[in-house]
């Protein structure tokens, strides 16, 4: 008995003594463990923190690179024209701030009518294409007709065509038809948009087609179905085509420029032109800049409206599904 309680003895010390090591071995591999990995948690936010830093620097340069030509441009447009000629070297500040610059781009030359006739330019011409694209979308989305698939296909392959190629044949067939020098002339080759077709028809084909049928079994019109269903779901990208159009009627230049001769019908593209050429030119400079940061102001404060619009219209018509 002495024996055999002397051998369990041992083996229980040998194993407690184990039990021990092994303990403490645990022990430092558990002391050991987070040291290591805390390093490599420190490695990974050194190197997330010197990306971003470096992002930051990026971006930051980028902007000033794209912001620089406005800054200086509302900077000139605020110097008297005495204290910008007597510049001999660029200045950063301006010491008397004017807006006697803004008032002579008014006064001393038609920038209001300029502004006018651009306005009803872009509001009829987004008008009448929204009409139209509306329209085409929803046939090409929902209706069922001969050929429709071939006849998509070919308004795809004039995406392909460069705008300048049509331009000559734009402006015989205008002035054939006596339009030129007029809101009509400026506006028809305008009125339709095979990409706002596409961007509208694949955000039309996001709605189950089960909604439409069950909208025919109820007695409701193609046209009514149009206008209180698939347009309201698809609100966020008409707003984005409308918002594109009126700045793309906003910049619009080649056209009014080759189809309009007539102070009269002059929008603000080809209006600054005659500014610069027959106005301030390189006289006045501050009143030319003047005249740029009016005419610059509209599609800037529309863009910061309804960027998150635009944003979220094209997301959507990239979707499927």
């Amino acid at each position: 008995m002495d024996k055999d309680n002397t051998t369990i003895k041992t083996a229980a010390g040998r194993d407690n003594t184990k039990i021990k090591t092994d303990a403490g071995r645990d022990d430092a591999t558990i002391k050991t463990a987070p040291s290591g990995d805390l390093r490599e948690i420190r490695k990974a936010s050194a190197r997330s923190v010197t990306g971003k830093v470096l992002t930051y620097v990026f971006l930051s340069l980028w902007a000033y690179a794209v912001l620089f030509p406005f800054f200086w441009m509302i900077l000139t447009a605020f110097k008297p024209y005495e204290e910008y000629t007597a510049e001999t070297t660029p200045s950063f500040f301006v010491h008397s701030p004017t807006l006697g610059n803004y008032v002579k781009a008014f006064t001393e030359q038609p920038l209001a009518k300029y502004l006018l006739n651009t306005f009803i330019f872009a509001v009829l011409t987004t008008g009448i294409m929204l009409l139209v694209i509306v329209f085409a979308a929803f046939a090409f989305a929902r209706l069922q007709f001969r050929g429709k698939n071939i006849v998509f296909t070919f308004f795809l392959s004039l995406m392909m065509i460069p705008a300048e190629l049509v331009v000559i044949t734009n402006y015989v067939t205008i002035t054939d038809w006596g339009l030129k020098n007029s809101f009509l002339g400026l506006i028809l080759p305008s009125v339709t948009s095979v990409f706002y077709i596409y961007l509208l028809k694949e955000n039309f084909e996001q709605v189950p087609d089960e909604l439409y049928k069950a909208a025919k079994v109820d007695g409701t019109s193609d046209l009514k179905y149009l206008f209180k269903v698939l347009i309201p779901i698809s609100k966020p990208t008409v707003i984005t085509v409308v918002i594109l159009k009126v700045i793309e009627c906003w910049n619009s230049y080649v056209w009014p420029r080759l189809i309009t001769d007539d102070p009269n019908y002059y929008l603000v593209s080809n209006g600054i032109q005659e500014i610069r050429q027959n106005g301030f030119g390189r006289e006045n400079i501050p009143a030319m800049m003047a005249a740029v940061v009016v005419i610059s102001v509209p599609l800037v404060v529309l863009f910061l409206i309804f960027r998150r619009k635009i944003m979220e219209g094209v997301s959507r018509g990239g979707t499927k599904g």
